[in-house]
């Protein structure tokens, strides 16, 4: 879609931001509007630096201002005689540029790229999953990318410094000849590359010694000559030369800035902010953790400082075939040298990065690692280098807090045939743990007030990139792992996991456990939702939460103020039972995702609601009305159904069945229980008394997309005699 089509979509307020760019006379927006198809295929950037296509374009743009005119006197109409005077003032005004159409292409291109950055801010803010690049990094595109561009393109740094080889090599050709022109004809010769004006106090010409002091004075006064004129040359080819030198070393000094800035912004902002995103991402939060972008900006920035370390021994080159006093090249091009290599050391450092976790295959999520069984791990250097692919050689240790061995192959290439989008990267698969026995229980030195399922470990990756005369060792780790033996510890592990990346930033903070963290309720609540939102695609409403708040903290009128402490999620059993919060609610979590996922995702199960709530929810309600909810009491979670029944003195009572728990669920699935149950009222006659799911859809229609009809072997019923399994309760 055409650019200023586009524009004129855009909420009012967005439209009234393009309002106030246009309010000024350099370019109105009536022009803008008629003429856009040709403003938008035109390339203003090229005008604004080739005067000649400036000055083609000015004259069309004047041309269809005069078609404009004349479409708008044939349609004779009020608006249109109005817009024909405003079209005539537009062409005059627009005369004043005659002489310098460049400005005019300058200020075309100018208006055309503040649309374009009001269009990225509208699509940067209605994208709330994408990589959360700042609006600066917007900004930045239009300028700095172009500019890190042209010294990264070794054409420009080849054309420069063959301009400047062939400046030298005219005043090298100058200097030699001019020497060769001011010999005097005895056997002195000045020394060359000297630029001394002194004469010397003796010379070993025969012709003067038989002349005797009558040779003196008419060598000084050629002396004098040829000083002056090579004074001249110095002023006509090294003058210039200097001049260049300086203005190209400052432009590499602004470079350098400008990368300097750039990295920093990646280093500090974008870096930290995608680890941020990787944390939440690994317990379930629907966060973008893609590299792609960060890798096209990171690569580019360090290509730009390969080819000024390139341009800069050049530079060196030329200065020792031609140098002179203050040359600024030696007294700059050290510096430079440094502060390249000090800004490529600190890009390749940050861009060696854990692109894909520890994770077991089969484990509840990643960071829950368990001795015996392989896991996999990535990493990935966002500098792309085509010629350091398969040279690059990572190795992965495990610290010793607790003493493992990791077996498997635990070196591998940094390379670019194992990503599917490309990337650099070492691809661990088949990695395993073994603890080294030390003594009873096989525990080294620790704080044995941790448990196992407390205790992190970080899994550490060193490479070491090498290309040119730059040696830079790189070191990257994992988040922390909870490493466990047996499957009976997977549970508490991953409430270990859980609670760290929900509450800290810092990868390297092992003792966390060790301290006494409590977790603010709106972070908690977050947290949970993320839960079933990554395994059932929903996650919870307020009233949900505000269930599990009332089972946390008691009843209250707000949460805003309540912190959880660790005991209380994972090592206290709550009141009246005698397991912990995250046991009963990871219970639940694995019922929904195995058994009860689609009727989740679709908003069919209302779960998290307080029995005192369920009551109040259905007592208005028509007979048959039913809601699905989970039960508070089963430690591997359990689910029923209550429904409002009104009884013989026209009471509406709400009634429950006993909680179906994976071992009913295994046998018949959840929404065929509710399709068949059936209640023996008096005189055993079965009755189902589910007709309505919450608020008040029938049940069929609820339900009736997910119901199975199965016949041959796979039929519910049994041989011979036509039977299918149901739950019927008695009265």
């Amino acid at each position: 879609m055409a650019l200023w089509n586009r524009i004129q979509q855009l909420e009012p307020v967005y439209r009234q931001k393009v309002h106030e760019l246009y309010d000024r006379d350099e370019f109105p927006m009536e022009v803008r509007h008629y003429l856009a198809p040709w403003i938008e295929s035109q390339t203003w950037d090229h005008a604004a630096q080739d005067q000649n296509q400036a000055v083609l374009l000015f004259q069309v743009l004047l041309e269809n201002l005069d078609n404009q005119y004349s479409r708008f006197v044939q349609e004779g109409r009020e608006e249109s005689f109005l817009l024909q005077c405003n079209f005539r003032r537009f062409k005059h005004n627009f005369q004043r540029y005659q002489e310098e159409p460049t400005t005019l292409a300058s200020i075309i291109l100018w208006f055309l790229r503040k649309e374009k950055e009001i269009l990225d801010t509208v699509e940067l803010s209605q994208q709330p999953c994408v990589c959360m690049l700042t609006i600066q990094i917007t900004i930045l595109l239009d300028y700095q990318r172009d500019l890190i561009g042209c010294f990264a393109d070794g054409q420009v740094m080849d054309h420069t410094i063959k301009c400047l080889e062939e400046q030298q090599d005219e005043f090298d050709f100058k200097y030699q000849t001019h020497q060769m022109e001011g010999k005097c004809t005895c056997t002195y010769t000045l020394p060359p590359r000297s630029f001394s004006t002194r004469f010397p106090s003796h010379h070993n010409c025969s012709l003067c010694y038989r002349m005797g002091q009558f040779c003196i004075e008419p060598l000084k006064k050629l002396q004098v000559m040829y000083n002056n004129s090579f004074q001249l040359l110095l002023n006509a080819y090294l003058g210039p030369l200097f001049v260049f030198l300086q203005s190209l070393l400052l432009a590499l000094r602004e470079l350098l800035t400008l990368v300097e800035e750039v990295t920093s912004l990646f280093v500090e902002e974008e870096l930290v902010g995608w680890s941020r995103r990787q944390q939440k991402a690994c317990i379930g939060a629907p966060e973008d953790t893609s590299l792609l972008v960060l890798e096209e900006w990171m690569t580019a920035l360090a290509q730009a400082l390969f080819q000024v370390k390139s341009f800069l021994m050049k530079l060196d080159e030329l200065s020792g075939k031609v140098t002179y006093e203050k040359d600024p090249v030696l007294a700059h091009n050290l510096y430079l040298k440094q502060r390249t290599d000090n800004l490529l050391t600190r890009l390749l450092k940050s861009a060696f990065v854990v692109e894909s976790q520890p994770t077991m295959p089969q484990g509840k999520g990643p960071l829950v690692l368990r001795t015996g069984i392989q896991f996999s791990v990535k990493t990935r250097l966002l500098v792309k280098i085509p010629e350091l692919n398969h040279e690059m050689k990572v190795t992965v240790t495990v610290d010793k807090y607790r003493r493992f061995n990791i077996l498997g192959t635990n070196t591998k290439a940094l390379n670019m045939t194992e990503s599917m989008n490309g990337g650099f990267v070492a691809d661990f698969r088949h990695l395993t743990l073994r603890e080294k026995k030390f003594g009873a229980g096989g525990r080294s030195s620790t704080d044995l007030s941790l448990s196992v399922t407390e205790e992190l470990h970080i899994i550490n990756f060193e490479t070491e990139f090498k290309l040119h005369d730059l040696s830079v060792k790189l070191e990257t780790c994992s988040l922390p792992v909870v490493i466990i033996s047996n499957s009976s510890q997977q549970q508490s592990a991953w409430a270990s996991v859980l609670w760290f990346n929900m509450l800290c930033n810092d990868a390297k903070n092992v003792l966390f456990f060790a301290g006494s963290v409590q977790a603010p309720w709106s972070q908690l609540a977050e947290m949970l939702s993320w839960q079933f939102l990554s395994v059932a695609g929903r996650g919870l409403d307020a009233d949900q939460l505000d269930m599990i708040a009332n089972k946390l903290f008691g009843k209250q009128q707000s949460f805003e103020s309540c912190y959880l402490s660790w005991p209380k999620f994972n090592k206290e059993s709550v009141a009246e039972n005698n397991f912990t919060f995250w046991v009963w609610f990871d219970g639940i979590l694995g019922l929904v995702k195995t058994f009860l996922a689609e009727i989740w995702k679709d908003g069919s199960v209302i779960g998290f609601v307080s029995k005192a709530r369920e009551k109040s929810l259905l007592k208005r309600k028509q007979d048959g009305t039913f809601l699905v909810r989970f039960s508070e009491s089963f430690k591997d979670g359990g689910v029923t159904f209550s429904w409002a029944e009104t009884d013989a003195n026209g009471r509406v009572r709400v009634r429950s069945v006993q909680p179906f728990t994976r071992t009913d669920l295994t046998q018949i699935p959840f929404v065929e229980i509710i399709r068949n149950f059936q209640i023996l009222e008096v005189g055993n006659v079965p009755e189902n008394p589910l007709r309505f799911l919450y608020p008040g859809i029938p049940k069929d229609s609820a339900f009736g997309k997910y119901y199975t009809e199965k016949s041959g072997e796979q039929s519910p019923y049994f041989k011979y005699i036509k039977t299918k399994l149901m739950f019927v309760s008695k009265e």
